[in-house]
């Protein structure tokens, strides 16, 4: 085991694990199951959590953690062949064996289940793994939760015995080719103020509820975990800026065409990071000084506001001049 620190943020752990078991889940859904070589306890992780597979040199991807966060002696990952993605599924599905090892980089969560006395929780596709833990935490809590769980086809849809198994009436399954869309009018029709809404799935089902929580929902219900960056919507030229590395005594300038994060490693300066398009949270630093341009797909607003932390493989300075804690 290694311990990584990734300045400004909280300490990581970089481990060779073990597949000790891989299994279909459903049409193009594997489920891997991840354990120590020696038998040694996994890090305690939290709903919502995910961790980075390293797969190859330029091959890493980001995988919620589906399994009980209560039982160390494994983790889990369900995950979703994407015949138009970039490869890592494809590696995931194709070349990840039993008895493989894999390097492992986390756990880390952007997507923390808040106490709530209620919650509504809505899934689309492969976005029900990050859910799945959350719904068993809230029937720890004793709240009260209903989900909404859509897929094109039933049978591509990931847990669907088990939930229903589990839950019976409380989990609504809605696959496209029976159903239709996921009925979200009627679904977010009532706001309540003692419930907030977990949503995870495709781009078009976060921008559909997203618009309908934006209506009449109070504000701050709403939370979402995405799997590839949003739109952010015409900006104009970028500029250059400077960036001051306040612990190593570095300051370094930043282009327009080029991002903080490639900045910094070209001073020589270390710092994690993984999906470089702002959804994964593995490059989170803390800012110390300066205003923000706030590029990523994970900060609320309130967070942006503050302008204490960036992401700096897509963020940028609102002002001539940052502060980091690197």
């Amino acid at each position: 085991m290694t311990t990584v620190i990734t300045p400004g943020v909280a300490a990581e752990v970089e481990l060779d694990l073990t597949v000790a078991r891989k299994e279909a889940l459903a049409e193009g859904v594997i489920r891997l199951t991840l354990t120590h070589p020696g038998g040694s306890p996994l890090p305690e992780w939290t709903p919502g959590a995910h961790v980075d597979l390293c797969l190859g040199p330029g091959l890493v991807r980001q995988y919620s953690l589906c399994s009980d966060p209560a039982d160390r002696s494994r983790w889990q990952v369900a995950v979703l062949r994407e015949p138009e993605g970039r490869g890592g599924s494809a590696h995931v599905h194709d070349h990840l064996r039993e008895g493989t090892r894999v390097r492992v980089r986390g756990p880390r969560n952007r997507f923390p289940l808040e106490a709530s006395p209620r919650y509504l929780f809505i899934a689309g596709g492969i976005g029900i793994t990050p859910i799945l833990p959350m719904i068993a935490q809230a029937e720890r809590q004793g709240a009260a939760w209903h989900l909404a769980y859509g897929g094109r086809r039933r049978a591509t849809m990931a847990f669907r015995e088990q939930l229903r198994a589990a839950y019976g009436e409380r989990v609504a399954l809605r696959p496209q080719d029976e159903c239709g869309l996921l009925g979200l009018n009627g679904l977010l029709a009532t706001p309540r103020q003692d419930t907030l809404v977990y949503c995870c799935g495709p781009e078009g089902l976060l921008k559909a509820v997203e618009q309908h929580c934006s209506l009449a929902w109070p504000p701050g219900v709403l939370r979402l975990e995405r799997f590839a960056p949003a739109d952010p919507g015409p900006r104009g030229p970028g500029e250059t800026f400077e960036v001051e590395l306040a612990r190593s005594g570095v300051t370094v300038s930043v282009p327009p065409d080029r991002s903080v994060l490639q900045a910094v490693e070209e001073a020589g300066v270390p710092v994690l990071s993984s999906c470089r398009e702002g959804t994964c949270g593995t490059c989170e630093t803390a800012v110390l000084d300066g205003a923000v341009d706030h590029r990523d797909s994970l900060l609320t607003p309130d967070e942006q506001a503050a302008d204490d932390t960036m992401f700096i493989c897509v963020s940028r300075a609102a002002c001539p001049r940052l502060v980091l804690d690197l």
